[in-house]
């Protein structure tokens, strides 16, 4: 938890007041050293004359500025205490009980990093204001406002499960509660102006917020800062290759409370950072030697996924806790805007109730409520605690897409009876490099130590023969439903003879664990030549190496 005081204090705490606060995440302090904060206003409500300081985890000793602190001290950023940060994986790696709260300001925290270095490596000659520094810092700290519960199982489960037409991004309400945010709390909107920011400045947050357009072709799409600054844009989420202050600070964050050792390391790529200009707008730079970092990056995201996210007890545990929310959506009332009463999935556009939606809110309408129509969802949760989960019965490496409607038919009909669709759980997973098939690398612009002013672009054949050539694909799972070793060994036998149709390289689960299937076992694969490749530099490439 994380204790914002209402007053700061003017001196570091005594021992004894240090004790008393141990309960709490942080404690504020007045920085060592001299001050370049300004005076306190004159009102005591106004923003504090010193920004607080706050010992995190990951990131050591942030310093917040007040403007921060007023925003942080509101009903809606709050409520991100109570927002798990990496879902299901909590039951996967119980040491991973991180919230959004943490995570938005360490994103806050690197979002300011990232431009004084940037200021630091161009000798303080980068176009850049204080305004413009404290607007990407409240970009960083707000751009997870809009999470739901359990993070992206609200929003890539949940929803398009209740909502398949809507549409719906977790960005979208992240906009949406900001707004709200200022239009509930006076004291922000004071201490927004008294900070110096305008209204472009206000709307300037909410496009980063909104997350990246396309700047690539027609007008420049952003109000709130010209062309001219559109490095900006880069810092909290990055379209162009997926190289930014969210990415470095999740993967630091998640990887220390799941105890997976990581050894990519953003500082390096901050300081060597740059703002070069790139096809007429500016853009940041890396440098040529720190590509060996960037494919670390995007290994550890990919691993990570492996690991955690997409564990195959993680998204079942998930499924469970997504089955149970759509089966409590139309039973579970929020009070929203007017008194109105709204469901879980009409809360996302009301903000008053969706304020109030967190985990604890829906698991505990759940479990304490005696209504006999949420009665299969407190079955599923209770499932979940006594860890009586649906089975992984196998899994399956496509090497062509597949889809999930097609499979649960093939099951369904090959079983003659045997099985139905409630039987069994089909879940397609897609890894990747954070670009679909693309190399995300290839999208970075680089400098060297010769020409820094001068962008260029490393090719992996200019780094080394032992990357990956593929940077997506997908993993076929089939879970049973029922708990019974006859339940299990009847869906497997399925999955296996599926597997066999289609010629898949497969694992299949049994009382000795994992065992490979048939001869199309991953180790025996087509010659390189053959490899299903759609992408005209990778077939280069793969020509290159067999002529070799």
């Amino acid at each position: 938890p994380i204790c914002i005081m209402k007053r700061f204090l003017q001196a570091p705490p005594t021992e004894t007041e240090h004790a008393d606060g141990e309960v709490e995440l942080y404690s504020i302090e007045k920085p060592s050293g001299d001050s370049t904060a300004e005076k306190a206003p004159g009102p005591s409500n106004g923003l504090a004359a010193e920004p607080a300081v706050i010992n995190d985890p990951i990131h050591g000793h942030i310093e917040l500025h007040p403007l921060l602190l007023r925003i942080i001290d509101t009903p809606q950023f709050q409520r991100l205490r109570d927002i798990k940060q990496l879902g299901g994986a909590y039951w996967v790696y119980p040491g991973s009980s991180l919230n959004r709260f943490e995570h938005s300001i360490g994103v806050c925290h690197l979002a300011g990093q990232l431009l004084e270095s940037l200021q630091r490596r161009h000798n303080n000659t980068l176009d850049l204001t204080p305004q413009d520094i404290l607007c990407v810092k409240i970009a960083g700290l707000c751009h997870d406002l809009g999470h739901g519960p359990f993070s992206h199982l609200f929003d890539m489960l949940f929803i398009p499960q209740v909502l398949p037409h809507k549409g719906w991004k977790h960005e979208d309400a992240s906009v949406a509660m900001f707004q709200y945010m200022l239009e509930e709390n006076s004291d922000v909107r004071e201490a927004i102006k008294e900070a110096g920011l305008s209204e472009d400045d206000v709307m300037f947050i909410e496009e980063q917020i909104a997350g990246p357009k396309d700047t690539e072709q027609g007008d420049w799409p952003y109000k709130g800062r010209p062309r001219e600054k559109s490095y900006l844009y880069e810092i909290v989420a990055n379209r162009r290759n997926g190289i930014d202050v969210d990415k470095w600070d999740y993967l630091a964050r998640d990887s220390h409370f799941l105890g997976i050792p990581m050894s990519f390391d953003h500082k390096r790529i901050m300081t060597f950072a740059r703002v070069l200009e790139v096809d007429g707008k500016k853009t940041i730079c890396a440098r040529d030697k720190e590509v060996h970092e960037l494919y670390e990056m995007f290994s550890t995201r990919n691993s990570l996924h492996r690991k955690a996210y997409k564990h195959k007890t993680t998204r079942i545990v998930e499924r469970m806790i997504t089955e149970a929310f759509v089966e409590a959506n139309d039973h579970i009332r929020i009070q929203g805007t007017g008194g109105r009463l709204l469901k879980m999935s009409e809360a996302i556009d009301d903000m008053l109730a969706y304020t109030k939606l967190t985990d604890h809110f829906v698991i505990q309408q759940i479990r304490t409520s005696q209504d006999p129509q949420l009665a299969q969802s407190k079955r599923l949760l209770d499932r979940i605690d006594r860890r009586q989960l649906f089975k992984c019965v196998g899994q399956a490496l496509l090497d062509r897409s597949i889809d999930k409607e097609s499979v649960i038919k093939i099951i369904v009909e090959e079983s003659e009876g045997k099985l139905t669709a409630k039987d069994f759980v089909v879940d397609v997973v897609k890894f990747d490099y954070g670009m679909k098939e693309r190399n995300p690398v290839d999208c970075v612009w680089f400098y060297s130590k010769d020409n820094p002013t001068k962008p260029i672009k490393v090719h992996q054949n200019q780094v080394s023969h032992m990357l990956p050539m593929v940077f997506k694909e997908e993993q076929l799972r089939v879970y049973s439903t029922g708990t019974g070793r006859e339940a299990c060994s009847l869906a497997q036998s399925y999955f296996i003879r599926l597997c066999n149709m289609k010629k898949l390289a497969y694992e299949s689960q049994g009382d000795e664990g994992f065992a490979h299937g048939s001869s199309y076992l991953t180790p025996v694969r087509q010659p390189l030549a053959e490899t299903r490749i759609n992408d005209t530099t990778k077939k280069r490439k793969l020509s290159e190496i067999n002529q070799m």
